[in-house]
């Protein structure tokens, strides 16, 4: 059995205060650092992926194109294309637009409780997806997307509803 990944606690200002793992951080809904990256493509589509059936939490649920913890020792950048060469297969260039504090509990009893930077980058090919992170993906624009949170919200995880709006404001 592997390792279980550590986050980074944090307090408001994004100030280290320690590290926990993962799972106990979630049980007790202490803030720490996570990134989500958004990717579009030259047609002005947002790739999103569908969580693997076997995540711990919010399985086979539409979310951005892909999120997670830093590492101790790593930027934000770093962390991002870390992510999405895991999990999507490819790399590209990301810029962070902006971040942000929220709050989700979950049905299983965990909660994230993250101080999320959110990175944009562009790329144009279709992604080689990790079976073991990702089920499914597709190209969608942004005005597409916010419709069918608002006519299908069970269909996206609890943090993509609250990122999309901010991200949604800033790419208009």
């Amino acid at each position: 059995m592997k390792e279980e990944e550590s986050v980074i606690l944090v307090n408001e200002n994004d100030e280290q205060v320690g590290t926990m793992p993962k799972m106990e951080a979630h049980e007790k809904a202490l803030l720490h650092r996570a990134f989500s990256v958004f990717i579009m493509n030259d047609k002005g589509e947002t790739l999103l992926q569908q969580r693997a059936a076997s995540k711990y939490h919010s399985p086979l649920l539409w979310t951005n194109t892909c999120c997670s913890h830093q590492r101790e020792g790593e930027n934000n950048i770093e962390a991002g294309k870390r992510r999405l060469r895991e999990e999507m297969g490819f790399e590209t260039q990301l810029k962070e637009l902006f971040s942000f504090i929220y709050k989700a509990p979950f049905d299983n009893g965990l909660t994230e409780h993250e101080l999320d930077h959110v990175m944009l980058g562009n790329y144009n090919e279709p992604p080689i997806i990790n079976r073991e992170e990702v089920a499914d993906w597709k190209w969608m624009l942004p005005k597409d997307v916010k419709k069918d949170i608002a006519e299908n919200p069970e269909s996206y995880t609890a943090w993509f509803k609250i990122i999309f709006d901010r991200f949604y404001d800033h790419i208009t």
